[in-house]
């Protein structure tokens, strides 16, 4: 398999660049991602749709990468709580080598094939669930073994990957492959590789929760009230919606805990 991710930079002697002349390059490469992105719309609004098919059914949605990709997965699964006042497990990430791992790379850890299974066997993943791997290369074992037990247990598996025709997609139902094309620094693919796994996520966990119900108009109506912006924030909209003023909004969002509640109560 050829992977695009490791192929030479287009750009030469970065080392003897200014910092002016490194910047632009790191921008002018950036500038290409969100057009790589909208090419393999119709591949995230498969998963999308099956993901909320599933979770609708009381299943939940698990991510699993190692390093870069693997931290994404887990920055994802933990902002859905508080954005979108979900259970903690309803979206999970896992990335190899444990917690540890998020700030320290843990060596190996993305080479055994087998740990993915038994780290998803903790949560006890089951056939209700879907799991998304992620891998830039698209072809990390970790991701690779996880992928293929979840499939034989029946669960719904997708991916993001930025490679084509890699054993990750391979072994995914949904594949999402956003080809950046090689990095500005050869071979990193925290950048432009990670930047587009961010943003397919950013527009995976956004669509699902929209289409569970967990916002109103374009609001984030289920958020927790867990600091003075948000608060803040959620009286602003508790103002909007019933035409009241600051203190009697602020009033009913401490009281029921949310925007939607707030409303709620203050439409009766």
């Amino acid at each position: 398999m050829i992977r695009v991710t490791e192929q030479e930079s287009t750009h030469q002697h970065i080392d003897q660049m200014s910092v002016l002349e490194i910047l632009q390059g790191i921008n002018k490469e950036d500038q290409t991602v969100p057009l790589a992105v909208e090419k393999v719309i119709p591949q995230i609004e498969k998963l999308a749709i099956s993901v909320t098919e599933r979770m609708k059914n009381g299943g939940r949605l698990f991510y699993i990468g190692a390093g870069t990709s693997g931290r994404l997965g887990v920055v994802d699964a933990s902002e859905c709580p508080p954005t979108f006042g979900v259970p903690f497990d309803w979206v999970v990430g896992i990335i190899a080598g444990g917690d540890t791992a998020i700030r320290k790379a843990v060596e190996n850890a993305e080479d055994d094939s087998a740990q993915a299974w038994i780290d998803l066997k903790a949560y006890q993943i089951n056939e209700k669930d879907c799991l998304i791997g992620l891998a830039a290369s698209g072809t990390t074992p970790y991701v690779v073994g996880g992928l293929n037990t979840a499939r034989q247990h029946g669960i719904l598996t997708g991916c993001i990957v930025c490679n084509e025709g890699g054993p990750i997609a391979a072994e995914s139902d949904f594949p999402v492959e956003v080809v950046v094309g090689p990095e500005f620094l050869t071979g990193s693919t925290r950048m432009k590789s990670g930047t587009a796994q961010k943003l397919v996520l950013n527009m995976l966990s956004t669509t699902v929760m929209i289409k569970l119900g967990r916002v109103r108009g374009n609001k984030m109506v289920d958020m927790q009230l867990t600091n003075h912006k948000l608060v803040d924030r959620g009286t602003q909209m508790v103002m909007e919606e019933l035409n009241i003023d600051y203190a009697k909004a602020e009033d009913l969002l401490l009281r029921y805990g949310s925007v939607r509640k707030a409303v709620e109560a203050g439409s009766k």
